[in-house]
């Protein structure tokens, strides 16, 4: 029968050390793909070493990571009750860090702790795991002379030759063997979220709602003979949603550390540790081969704009969200980018009226956005600019002012629009149409006045979906346009 680890402490300084592991163990995330995702984000083009760092062995593409990368040990998602565990054993037993990781990752958690009598880590060419952790063990303190938690399978070789091998936080590869671990104890787990909720959350199925805007250019033509649009456009929409789950994965990936410094981010499940790097890595190609695989069989224009998508977002990823202004241009830019794919989806020519519109629109909710990151953190006084970004509390008069304004220039355009003669063309009573102007301005100012009384806590096109007075002036001005064009 298998003790509970509390049932095993016993107050005696002669008790054997506890060893740790670090990566899945001590923190939930893997030291060196940290490293590996800082470095693709602030030196992007010194991943073109990578091939050749690994002709090196494990534990010299470990050292070129270290040496570039700067690990913040304050940021890491820590296993919070193993740690509360080790404070207690250290009054009784010596607490020893062993570690596949490179030795300078391995130091900066564990001077960041100030839990550990010892470090012992990937260094010299020896890649510390699985049996090389072992016989290291074994020569410090002999077979059987050491207790070891660990997480995962290169742990059972340790475990092997450990006095009592803990699980903490087992992988489902080593929860299969346990069973074959005749000294095994359970130890305290803290991360209770299930791998396949952690892959749900982690592709942002509610960002998906703006995805919606592909089907703009339908309704916007749409009757009887438009009828079979629907197929492509939904496909696009499918399409859509997998390419634009592999782009926030990459922006997870690239801003872990960032996102732990905020108050909401910091539980998404890679930041939070919930999902592993390595998992992520595999799902972003995966989910990109299935977006195009359906583009492709919707149009190969949908296909072309589905990769400008790709490419603007990487470049937001690596470079334009750091850039005040700039930063909202491309969102708002994005956005009407969802109209123009579902214009190539069913092969309509999209109206400059409406790309017109969209864009100033679109770019007061991106300005809102920012205005309403900046608003929460200004509300826990934690900081005074968003982790990342290039705005700070001060920022925000000009925010409100730009983003009105980008607001108000939308409702402009679409009275504009109702003066010209594309809509004579289009509805018998354009003169009804006027009446979605106050609707709109009605709404431009109840975006920024939620924003500034931070009650927009989602993407403020996310939230406008989700708003019940939101949705009632899209419906009423649905119906108005229907009426504008076939009232007789």
């Amino acid at each position: 029968m298998n003790a509970s680890l509390a049932e095993s402490q016993q107050p005696d300084s002669s008790a054997p050390p506890l060893v740790v592991d670090m990566d899945g163990t001590l923190i939930y995330s893997d030291s060196l793909l940290e490293g590996c995702m800082q470095l693709c984000r602030n030196q992007p083009f010194a991943v073109t070493g990578l091939p050749w760092w690994l002709l090196q062995g494990r534990a010299g593409f470990k050292a070129n990571i270290a040496n570039r990368v700067l690990l913040d040990a304050r940021q890491l998602p820590y296993n919070q009750p193993l740690i509360e565990h080790l404070r207690e054993q250290r009054q009784h037993r010596r607490i020893v860090l062993c570690t596949a990781a490179d030795h300078r990752f391995a130091k900066a958690v564990a001077d960041h702790l100030d839990l550990f009598d010892e470090v012992i880590a990937t260094t010299d060419g020896v890649n510390l795991k699985a049996h090389n952790k072992a016989k290291a063990l074994v020569e410090r303190y002999g077979r059987g002379g050491f207790d070891y938690v660990g997480n995962d399978t290169p742990d059972l070789a340790v475990f092997a030759e450990s006095r009592r091998a803990i699980a903490v936080n087992p992988s489902a590869a080593l929860k299969r063997r346990l069973g074959d671990v005749a000294n095994r104890e359970d130890g305290p787990t803290g991360n209770s979220e299930s791998l396949s909720r952690a892959h749900w959350r982690a592709l942002r199925p509610s960002q998906w709602v703006k995805n919606l805007l592909v089907y703009v250019p339908l309704l916007a033509v749409f009757n009887k003979a438009q009828a079979p649009a629907l197929i492509p456009a939904t496909l696009a929409f499918l399409a859509f949603c997998m390419i634009a789950s592999s782009v926030y994965l990459l922006n997870d990936l690239l801003d872990l550390r960032t996102d732990r410094l905020h108050p909401r981010k910091r539980s998404r499940p890679l930041a939070a540790g919930t999902l592993p790097i390595l998992n992520g890595l595999v799902l972003i190609p995966l989910l990109l081969l299935g977006g195009f695989g359906i583009a492709a069989t919707v149009s190969w224009p949908f296909v072309g704009v589905m990769s400008v998508y790709l490419l603007l977002t990487a470049l937001y990823s690596f470079w334009l969200k750091r850039v005040a202004l700039l930063d909202t241009l491309m969102l708002a830019g994005l956005y009407t980018l969802r109209i123009l794919a579902g214009a190539a989806a069913i092969s309509v020519v999209p109206s400059v009226w409406l790309l017109s519109f969209s864009m100033f629109l679109f770019l007061s909710l991106a300005l809102a956005k920012r205005h309403s990151e900046l608003m929460e953190l200004q509300a826990l006084e934690s900081a005074d600019s968003i982790p990342g970004r290039e705005y700070r509390a001060g920022d925000l008069v000009v925010l409100i002012s730009q983003g009105s304004a980008s607001g108000y220039s939308a409702v402009l355009v679409l009275a504009l629009y109702i003066n010209s003669d594309a809509v004579r063309a289009h509805y018998r009573h354009p003169e009804v149409i006027w009446l979605i102007c106050p609707l709109v301005l009605y709404w431009i100012n109840k975006l920024w006045l939620n924003s500034q009384r931070r009650e927009i806590y989602d993407e403020p096109i996310v939230w406008a979906m989700r708003n019940r007075v939101s949705r009632g002036i899209a419906l009423l001005s649905v119906l108005l346009l229907l009426v504008a064009r076939w009232l007789p």
